[in-house]
C-alpha cells in the first residue's frame, strides 16, 4: 500500500560536540539519506549558552568541492579566511564561501563578545558544487539581513536566503538550481510548499508542525515527497523551520572531514596538501585543526557511481 503522507523520510539528527561541551545536531549526512538536492551537510548549532570568558573556537581548517553556508538565529560569529576576509556575521545574515579548489577559514566568537556570557545558535550547511565548479577558485560573500527577500503573509514571515521560491530569488549567487529559506510561522499560521524543485525538505527547529495535519516536533529533518505542493501549519505554540532542496547534484559525491569531490583521487589530493601545508594560511592565524587519522571512503562500485541511482 502507498502512504499518503506527504513525508517520505523522517530524519534524527545526530549529536556532535566540537568542543568545550558546544553541541551540534547533525541531520545530514546520514545513513539513509546522504543529500537533500545539492545540499549535502546540514548542523543545527546549538542553541548554547556560552559563559564570560569563553566561545566558540572553530580553529583554521581546509575544504574543497563545496560552499558553505553560515546563518544565524541568535549570536554572532567572526569568519576569517586565506583569501584575507574577516567579516562578522550576525541573525539574518548570510555567509556564502564558495571552497572551490580550496579554502581554509575559521569561525570563532568575536572577542568583544567573550567579555561577558552570550548565547549562539544557528545553521551550518554545505552546498555541493556542480563538477564543472569543482576546481574554481575560492570566493566569498557576505550578504546583509536588508539584502535577502523577505515574503510576509497571514502569520508567515520567510526570509530567502539562497534560490528561488515563491516567485522571490536570493542575491547570493550559486552555482545550481536550490532554495534554502527560514520560514517562522505564528500560532496557526499555514504556508503551502510549492513543488517548483525536484527535492525539498523542512528543518523543525523551533515549535511543532502540522504537515498535512501530522505532527512534528522540533529537531525533525522531514523529507518530503516530489510532485506535489505540501501544507505546513503552526501548531499552537507557533513554529520556525528551515526548508531547502534543489535539482539532485550531477552524480554521486564523496563526503571526508571537510572535503567534497565526485572522485576520491580529489580527497586523497587535498588530504596530501593538507598534512604538507600546502593550503594558503589564515592571515595571522598560526592554529590549524589536523587531518583526521581515519580512513577515507572505499571507492564506489559500479552500481553506487551511476548518476541515476544517486543520491
Amino acid at each position: 500500500m502507498v502512504s499518503s503522507s506527504p513525508v517520505e523520510q523522517q530524519l534524527t539528527p545526530r549529536e556532535r560536540d566540537l568542543g568545550d561541551g558546544f553541541i551540534v545536531r547533525r541531520a545530514l549526512p546520514m545513513a539513509q539519506r546522504r543529500t537533500i538536492g545539492p545540499f549535502v551537510f546540514f548542523d543545527r548549532m546549538g542553541p548554547a549558552d556560552l559563559q564570560a570568558g569563553s566561545g566558540l573556537d572553530v580553529r583554521p581548517h581546509p575544504h574543497i568541492g563545496l560552499a558553505t553556508v553560515t546563518y544565524l538565529f541568535e549570536g554572532s560569529l567572526l569568519h576569517r579566511d586565506s583569501l584575507g576576509n574577516a567579516q562578522l556575521i550576525s541573525p539574518g545574515e548570510v555567509n556564502w564561501m564558495i571552497a572551490g579548489r580550496g579554502i581554509v577559514h575559521s569561525e570563532r566568537t568575536p572577542h568583544e563578545v567573550r567579555a561577558g556570557p552570550s548565547r549562539l545558535s544557528g545553521i551550518q550547511i554545505w552546498v555541493g558544487l556542480p563538477r564543472p565548479d569543482e576546481q574554481m577558485p575560492p570566493l566569498f560573500k557576505h550578504h546583509a539581513a536588508a539584502e535577502l527577500p523577505l515574503l510576509q503573509h497571514a502569520g508567515v514571515r520567510m526570509r530567502l536566503i539562497l534560490g528561488t521560491l515563491a516567485g522571490a530569488r536570493s542575491p547570493v549567487q550559486t552555482l545550481s538550481p536550490l532554495f534554502y529559506a527560514d520560514a517562522e510561522l505564528a500560532p496557526g499560521a499555514v504556508l503551502e510548499l510549492e513543488a517548483e524543485h525536484e527535492e525539498r525538505a523542512v528543518f523543525v527547529s523551533e515549535g511543532s508542525l502540522l504537515v498535512q495535519a501530522e505532527p512534528f516536533d522540533a529537531g525533525r529533518m522531514l523529507v518530503l515527497r516530489s510532485g506535489h505542493s505540501v501544507r505546513l501549519q503552526a501548531a499552537p505554540g507557533g513554529a520556525r523551520a528551515l526548508l531547502l532542496g534543489g535539482a539532485p547534484l550531477d552524480g554521486p559525491r564523496y563526503v571526508w572531514w571537510n572535503f567534497v569531490a565526485s572522485a576520491r583521487e580529489g580527497l586523497q589530493r587535498a588530504a596530501d596538501a593538507w598534512r604538507a601545508g600546502q593550503f594558503d594560511p589564515v592571515p595571522g592565524d598560526t592554529e590549524f585543526i589536523p587531518l583526521p587519522d581515519k580512513p577515507l571512503p572505499a571507492p564506489m562500485s559500479a552500481e553506487e557511481a551511476r548518476p541515476t541511482d544517486y543520491p
